[in-house]
C-alpha cells in the first residue's frame, strides 16, 4: 500500500506535467479544429530558454534559487508565447482559409523548423540543468516520503491549470474563446474578434508549452532537442482521453495518463511504459472516440 500511494503521487507529478502540454493542443484544436503539430517543438524551446537562464547565465547564484526560478517561469512563459503567436502568424494565418491539408502540411514543417533550429542553436546532446536549484527536501506525509521538487511541478502546475480555468470561464475573453470554440460563425455574428480569439489562443497555449518544458527540465535535470516528440504525443493523448477540444478534459486526461503510465512502470514492465499510452489511446478511440468528457461542438438546430 505504502508502495502504491508513492507510485500515485508520482503519476499525478506527471500527470500535470502532460496536462500543460495538453492544455496547448486542446485549445487551439478546439477554436480552429486543427492539431498544433509543432507544439511539442514550443515545450522543448521552453525547456532550453530555462536552461539558458538557469544553467548558461546561472540566475541561481545571482539571485537566489527561489526568485530565479521565478523570474524564469515568467520569462519563458512569455518568450515562447511571443514565438506562438509568431507562428500562428506565419505559419496558419495566411492558410485560414484554404485547404485543411494545408495547414497541417504547414504544422508539420514548423515543427520540422523548430526542432532543427533548436538542435542548431543548442546542439544535439543532452543538457544538464543544475541539480541544486531546489534544496534536497524530503517531506514525511504518511508515511510517504515526498520530494520538495516533486510537490513543487505538481502544485506550479496545478496553480496555472486552476488559473487557465478561472479565466476561460469568468473572463470576457474567456467567454469569446469559448464562444468561438463552439461556433465561428455565430461568434462573429455576436460581435467576437474571431482572429483575436486565435491569436491569443497561441500566446496561451505554447506559455503552458514552455512552462510545462521548464518543469520538465528542473524536474528530470536534463533535456534533448528532439523530447517534444514524446512529450508531443502523450499530451496529445492526454488531450483526446480527456475530450479534444475540452479544457477540464485535457486536465483530466493528463492526470489519468501520468497515473497509467505509472502505475504501468511500477507493476507492469517499464519497457511497456511509453506502449501503455498509445493502448490508452486506441481504447479510447475505440470504446469512447469523444474522450472522458467529450469534445465541445455546436448543438445543430
Amino acid at each position: 500500500m505504502a508502495h502504491l500511494v508513492e507510485q500515485l503521487i508520482y503519476g499525478l507529478t506527471v500527470g500535470s506535467i502532460y496536462a500543460l502540454i495538453a492544455l496547448g493542443y486542446t485549445m487551439v484544436y478546439g477554436v480552429m479544429k486543427l492539431i498544433n503539430f509543432a507544439h511539442g517543438e514550443l515545450f522543448t524551446l521552453g525547456a532550453y530558454f530555462g536552461f539558458v537562464f538557469l544553467v548558461t547565465l546561472n540566475w541561481g547564484g545571482f539571485f537566489g534559487p527561489a526568485i530565479a526560478i521565478g523570474l524564469t517561469v515568467i520569462l519563458v512563459s512569455g518568450l515562447v508565447a511571443m514565438a506562438g503567436h509568431l507562428l500562428e502568424r506565419v505559419a496558419y494565418r495566411p492558410l485560414r482559409h484554404s485547404d485543411r491539408l494545408a495547414a497541417v502540411v504547414s504544422a508539420l514543417g514548423a515543427s520540422i523548423f523548430l526542432q532543427n533550429v533548436i538542435m542548431v542553436v543548442w546542439g544535439s546532446r543532452y543538457r544538464a540543468f543544475n541539480a541544486s536549484l531546489l534544496p534536497t527536501v524530503v517531506w514525511q506525509v504518511g508515511g510517504q516520503n515526498i520530494p520538495l521538487i516533486r510537490l513543487f511541478v505538481f502544485l506550479v502546475a496545478v496553480a496555472v491549470m486552476l488559473g487557465l480555468y478561472l479565466f476561460i470561464n469568468r473572463t470576457r475573453l474567456g467567454l469569446a474563446i469559448r464562444a468561438a470554440a463552439i461556433d465561428q460563425g455565430a461568434a462573429k455574428l455576436m460581435g467576437v474578434d474571431v482572429s483575436r480569439v486565435i491569436a491569443v489562443v497561441f500566446i496561451i497555449g505554447p506559455a503552458l508549452g514552455g512552462l510545462a518544458g521548464l518543469l520538465v527540465g528542473i524536474y528530470y535535470g536534463q533535456i534533448n532537442f528532439n523530447m517534444g516528440q514524446i512529450y508531443g504525443l502523450k499530451a496529445f493523448t492526454a488531450a483526446v482521453i480527456g475530450g479534444i477540444g475540452n479544457i477540464p478534459g485535457a486536465m483530466i486526461g493528463g492526470l489519468v495518463l501520468g497515473l497509467l503510465e505509472t502505475l504501468g512502470d511500477a507493476y507492469i514492465s517499464g519497457a511497456w511504459k511509453d506502449a501503455i499510452a498509445f493502448v490508452a489511446l486506441i481504447l479510447i478511440l475505440v470504446f469512447r472516440p469523444t474522450g472522458i468528457l467529450r469534445e465541445r461542438v455546436a448543438e445543430k438546430l
